[in-house]
């Protein structure tokens, strides 16, 4: 990694902040600094986009030939391989996730560097042809890149989040500045690194590390920025989109959801199907202490199987072991502040003001560090602000339902639709209410898996546009129509335009 203090890099340089501000980085497990970083601010950021402008419209990479972008890409897969370990250690301790969650994290991102390789590789040049009717017209549609990109990620996932803009804007043959949370920046700066390793031209990849009221603002709004690809929370992804709109750039939104986790009794008819699908809740409730845009935070379950499944659910949430991400026997980590900690805690205690029971958690434990135990709320409805609303902490709710019309009711009735999931060994039903859920993603029988050949994103509030697969890859690419008259003569539309001599 760079020097610390040196985390803005502008047109082949690694540099402090033009106004010196730094930003100590906080462990999560303990509440204490362990790094520093440059606190970049909007002059910082209009350097970033001129060079990032400077490289597109001069510069070799948006000219660069498709197969020699995807062998860039394919180095930098090589790199994330080598420097695993490193690079999930330190995603561990800036992000507060466990050591394997680091790395798997890491083979991700991996898997979605080759993936859009392969994907501008194997496309084909040329175009697509369009019939025209006619053998005296050419036409064709090609793709080229859009230009300037401003990506601004989370705190949550940073390099993970990183990978799904950087990857395909390169492979399309745009430049870009990015912005990662000012919270957990430290693994995209490595990753700019490795970009550079990998022979990546200057001027194509920029980073400015600082916060989002000055640096993301300024990206969104900047008129030299063609397109903003935003993941984070709803009330700053609509700040981005109004800030956007000036500028009439193209925009990208993931903003998160409210994600149902929908059971049927006939999942746990048998005992191994009763232990997978508490099993697979609690992963979907508490994987990264729920600090994960899709995380199945609502357990909607078939009345008759309530109790039973509650019961076991939360006599296993409570013997989740918490501590630091890189010690032996830790399952899960801390939030990642002392603002998320306070959040996650004003949520619980408004959801029992509300009337809902408390089965397991609802607490922080003792000792340093920003830890809530994982906690189990029963008894909720929809009018609890913790049904409603993201909490992105350790938190699952349990509401109920008897028919099947009403668990596809209680699944779609929120604003957001980003994932979901059902339940069932009934194949004719999973086709079924998998068919009728308004959400972006929905697993059968699963939680959380994805890949990248697939499409990601949300409908409702969950944002606009799509991450990952073909679509994913459309976003950073504007279509241009070239249509040639092989044999042209004069239209005689108008009067008197008939040639004279």
């Amino acid at each position: 990694m760079t020097a610390a203090q040196q985390t803005i890099h502008v047109g082949g340089e690694w540099r402090a902040a033009l106004s010196g501000t730094t930003r100590e980085i906080i462990d999560p497990v303990d509440a204490t600094p362990f790094e520093v970083v440059a606190e970049g601010g909007v002059a910082d950021t209009d350097d970033a986009v001129a060079a990032a402008r400077a490289a597109f419209d001069f510069g070799a990479w948006p000219r660069t030939p498709a197969a020699e972008r995807a062998a860039l890409l394919r180095r930098v897969a090589v790199l994330l391989e080598r420097d695993r370990e490193r690079i999930g250690a330190l995603e561990s301790r800036d992000a507060g996730k466990t050591l394997q969650e680091g790395r798997v994290d890491v083979d991700c991102v991996r898997d979605a560097f080759r993936y859009f390789a392969d994907l501008v590789e194997n496309e084909g040049g040329g175009g697509r042809a369009v019939d025209a009717g006619s053998d005296e017209i050419r036409s064709v549609v090609v793709h080229e890149p859009v230009g300037v990109c401003a990506l601004i990620t989370p705190w949550n996932y940073p390099l993970l989040q990183a990978s799904w803009k950087i990857a395909p804007a390169l492979a399309a043959g745009n430049t870009f500045v990015i912005k990662p949370s000012e919270i957990t920046p430290l693994t995209t700066v490595v990753l700019v690194e490795l970009l550079l390793e990998a022979g990546l031209p200057l001027g194509a990849a920029n980073i400015v590390t600082g916060p989002g009221d000055t640096v993301g603002a300024r990206l969104a709004e900047h008129p030299q920025v063609d397109l903003v690809s935003f993941t984070g929370g709803l009330i700053s992804g609509t700040k981005v989109a109004r800030s956007a709109a000036d500028s009439v750039k193209k925009v990208a939104l993931e903003l998160g959801g409210k994600n149902p986790n929908v059971v049927f009794a006939d999942a746990c008819s048998t005992p191994e199907g009763f232990d997978t699908a508490v099993d697979q809740a609690l992963n979907a409730a508490f994987i990264h202490s729920g600090q994960v845009c899709s995380a199945g935070s609502r357990l909607i379950i078939e009345e008759p199987l309530r109790d039973r499944f509650v019961a076991e659910l939360s006599r296993r949430a409570e013997l989740i072991r918490l501590g630091r991400g890189t010690d032996a026997g830790v399952e899960c980590g801390p939030l990642v502040s002392a603002a998320q900690l306070a959040r996650t805690e004003a949520y619980v205690a408004s959801a029992l003001a509300e009337g809902a029971a408390l089965r397991a958690g609802g607490g922080r434990p003792a000792g340093p560090g920003y830890f809530f135990r994982p906690t189990v709320l029963d008894r909720c409805h929809r009018g609890m602000r913790v049904v409603r609303e993201e909490v992105f902490g350790p938190v699952l709710t349990v509401e109920t339902f008897r028919t099947e019309e009403e668990a596809v009711a209680l699944a779609n009735d929120t604003e957001y639709g980003l994932a979901g999931a059902v339940w069932t060994s009934d194949e004719h039903r999973a086709r079924r209410v998998a068919g009728l859920l308004r959400h972006g993603t929905v697993w059968i029988n699963d939680f959380h898996p994805y890949l990248p050949q697939a499409e990601w994103g949300g409908f409702g509030k969950s944002g606009i546009g799509r991450e990952l697969g073909p679509g994913g890859f459309a976003e950073y690419r504007e279509a241009k129509h070239i249509y040639q008259n092989l044999a042209p003569r004069p239209v005689r539309w108008f009067a008197g335009t008939t040639a004279k001599g």
